[in-house]
């Protein structure tokens, strides 16, 4: 099959042929329709993720058709058009027999733990349990596009943050989680501030719902900003970036009794933020961690997305191809282009 390798953590990746996937006995294979490029990825190529052996193929958002199953997968077929969580649980574990797949302490991650989705075909384990199937309304762009992001942003709101309507609920940074957070909010009927450095992105921040929009560059300070605005503060904060900065920024945002959901990652040399925890114990602030989505939460999202309650499509920025995603991989932290970048041409 044809795949993005890279041999080295930020070297060059390059497009090689290498040997298809096997399915485990509990596993299938999926023939990669779409693939999105994710910050995660850049995280890895990096060398940010100490669970990645090289070399190694990228690539954990994605949606296609499978093409072989293991012996012990009940309910696919080959053929079935299907996407998963970007966790994969073992399913037999206590975290896993509570519901709680997203924290499975035996999981798999396509992209990280084994090679990943900017190929032709990946693996997936534990497939009767991870394996999401797709509605026939749903194209393959649409559905790579949910990914780790949409998802993520989707437990994060809905599951995690408890946002109900009428909340002021405050997202910093505008990126793919952010924006899919603010869609997602709004459609529960939240009063969404919106919170980057980039117009282009605040513009469709402004567009998906946000209420009202802050460029971090144009203000003294951004938790003052935010209280003036609300009179005290959002009932919710989302730090949808992973940064030492916005995650500050988000816990300041908040009122009394406030939760501060930690969606970005915090890696390297921002994994430890000078959180101000004086606040935090004396106004009774939560601060709460959010990571992936299990497939059984899935049917919730989807009969939003049917419904026309939430409309992912609307988050895409470009669609691009196998070799194209080198570049786009690569330059990531550079990248200002809103909207999630997806490669469907293999």
């Amino acid at each position: 099959m044809k795949a993005l390798v890279y041999e080295n953590f930020k070297s060059a990746p390059k497009i090689m042929h290498v040997c298809d996937p096997i399915p485990e006995p509990h596993g299938v294979i999926v023939n990669v329709k779409a693939t999105g490029v994710c910050r995660s990825d850049w995280h890895g190529w990096m060398g940010h993720d100490d669970g990645i052996e090289l070399p190694h193929v990228p690539g954990h958002e994605f949606a296609g058709t499978i093409a072989a199953l293991g012996k012990d997968v009940r309910g696919f077929k080959v053929g079935d058009r299907v996407t998963v969580p970007f966790i994969n649980a073992c399913g037999s574990c206590p975290d896993c027999h509570s519901g709680n797949h997203q924290v499975c302490g035996s999981q798999t991650q396509p992209g990280f733990t084994h090679w990943g989705s900017f190929a032709e075909y990946v693996s997936v384990d534990h497939a009767n349990i991870n394996l999401v199937k797709l509605p026939d309304e749903m194209d393959f762009v649409t559905a790579a596009s949910l990914g780790c992001r949409f998802v993520t942003s989707f437990r994060a709101v809905v599951d995690q943050g408890n946002i109900t309507a009428g909340q002021w609920v405050a997202v910093h940074g505008c990126g793919g989680v952010g924006l899919s957070a603010i869609m997602i909010a709004k459609a529960i009927g939240a009063n969404v501030i919106a919170i980057d450095i980039d117009d282009s992105a605040l513009k469709l921040a402004s567009n998906l719902g946000a209420v009202t929009t802050i460029n971090a560059n144009q203000v003294t300070s951004v938790p003052e900003a935010i209280k003036t605005l609300t009179k005290g503060g959002v009932h919710v904060s989302l730090d949808a970036l992973g940064h030492p900065v916005t995650c500050i920024n988000s816990i300041k945002s908040l009122r009394k009794l406030g939760k501060h959901i930690q969606v970005g990652l915090l890696l390297a040399e921002h994994s430890t933020p000078n959180i101000p925890m004086d606040a935090v114990i004396a106004n009774e602030l939560e601060i709460i961690g959010s990571h992936g989505m299990q497939a059984h939460r899935y049917d919730a999202m989807l009969a939003m997305i049917l419904s026309g309650q939430l409309q992912p499509e609307k988050l895409l920025g470009k669609t691009i191809s196998l070799t194209e995603s080198i570049d786009v991989l690569t330059g990531l932290d550079k990248n200002n282009t809103p909207g999630v970048t997806v490669i469907s041409q293999f």
